[in-house]
């Protein structure tokens, strides 16, 4: 598997059309539905546990020797479909096991559904910190969301077929 969070293209500048969608508040989902015409059709590719690597931990915001001991996390692996044959996006969730406790165990049982229905349906926004770099796949946006005092990071790449 390709590690998700390196940067291995040479490309320093997001093509201008893409910018909004890689700083666009609040739902992705809805503002992709909004382009689409019609809902977004999600396939999984993985969902299930999985250890975290370093980089992941860090980028989850832990420091210090939590960064050195095991750490197991719900993942989801998605693409998002549009009004088309081929993916726009494609997306992975990962929820530290402490993060999806009461409410938000909801975050385990998705399915096809998009995260953003969960997610946006009370709150347009949510405190969050993103991160934007380019990866093989394409233009990537890494946003560690607080959702409810639960952590959690959803890692968005807009692919070729999303131009």
């Amino acid at each position: 598997m390709t590690n998700r969070y390196s940067v291995p293209s040479s490309q320093n500048v997001p093509p201008p059309e893409l910018l909004p969608w890689l700083h666009a508040k609040g739902s992705l989902t809805a503002l992709l539905e909004v382009k689409a015409g019609q809902p977004l059709r999600v396939t999984r590719s993985f969902e299930g546990y999985r250890q975290l690597s370093l980089i992941q931990k860090q980028q989850l915001g832990l420091r210090g020797p939590a960064l050195n001991r095991p750490m197991l996390a719900w993942v989801r692996e998605v693409n998002l479909y549009g009004d088309d044959e081929l993916p726009w996006v494609a997306a992975q969730s990962i929820f530290p096991l402490s993060s999806i406790k009461g409410r938000a165990r909801r975050l385990q049982q998705l399915k096809g559904t998009p995260i953003g229905y969960v997610l946006f349906k009370r709150r347009r926004t949510l405190p969050n910190q993103r991160s934007i770099c380019h990866m093989a796949e394409g233009w990537q946006r890494h946003t560690r969301y607080d959702w409810y005092g639960r952590q959690f990071m959803i890692s968005e790449t807009f692919l070729s077929s999303f131009y």
